[in-house]
């Protein structure tokens, strides 16, 4: 991007600041289970100037989407703002025998990918406006991550489970519920007529 720029010295980068909207989600305490839990700020970031930025990232998991070995796809698209800036779209290594399995293995992939964007935009300067907002569309991976009296069933899941309720300790994020028709990274995951397909579309581009 920054070498297109360096070639066509009348081009630059447009971007809508506006913030995307959402609905503040409850506070919780996520201390007693994971009392060491804390967002990393490297210690040679230099110091954040400028306007805070808001994360949001939409995650959807299509479960058993292949035909021949069964393997589910991970969708993820994560907004600065209102300007879309990661997404992400493959085929999990593991086979899941469940969809909770599947989404919350798309969960934890996000959340790896959050963090790694949040570590780029602080050795960048540039401030993060607290917590991500995460959207899934299962309200099993929803309760899971967001209540912490919560307790996981499928032993099986458990890594993907506890790391991605320590990020919500940590304040890193915090999961809530986007309907299956609304959620943007539905378009990652599965084929779909050309009409939805164009309904999400245009709320990514614009």
């Amino acid at each position: 991007l920054f070498a297109y720029l360096a070639g066509h010295e009348r081009s630059r980068i447009v971007m809508d600041d506006g913030y995307y909207p959402h609905v503040e989600k409850p506070e919780c305490n996520w201390k007693d289970m994971y009392p060491e839990a804390v967002d990393q700020v490297p210690p040679d970031a230099p110091e954040a100037l400028g306007k805070p930025v808001q994360q949001t990232m939409f995650v959807d998991a299509s479960h058993a989407a292949n035909l021949v070995t069964r393997q589910s796809r991970t969708g993820v698209l994560i907004f600065l703002n209102r300007a879309p800036i990661l997404w992400y779209s493959k085929k999990q290594m593991s086979i899941e025998t469940s969809t909770f399995g599947s989404e919350f293995t798309a969960l934890k992939v996000g959340m790896e990918l959050l963090i790694g964007l949040r570590y780029k935009l602080r050795m960048m300067g540039i401030p993060i406006d607290g917590y991500a907002h995460v959207q899934v569309d299962n309200m099993s991976v929803v309760n899971n991550a967001s209540r912490p009296e919560s307790t996981l069933k499928k032993k099986s899941n458990s890594i993907a489970y506890h790391f991605v309720r320590e990020c919500c300790a940590a304040d890193i994020a915090r999961v809530g519920h986007e309907p299956t028709d609304s959620n943007l990274a539905d378009m990652l995951t599965k084929t779909q007529s050309g009409t939805k397909r164009g309904g999400l579309a245009s709320k990514v581009l614009f």
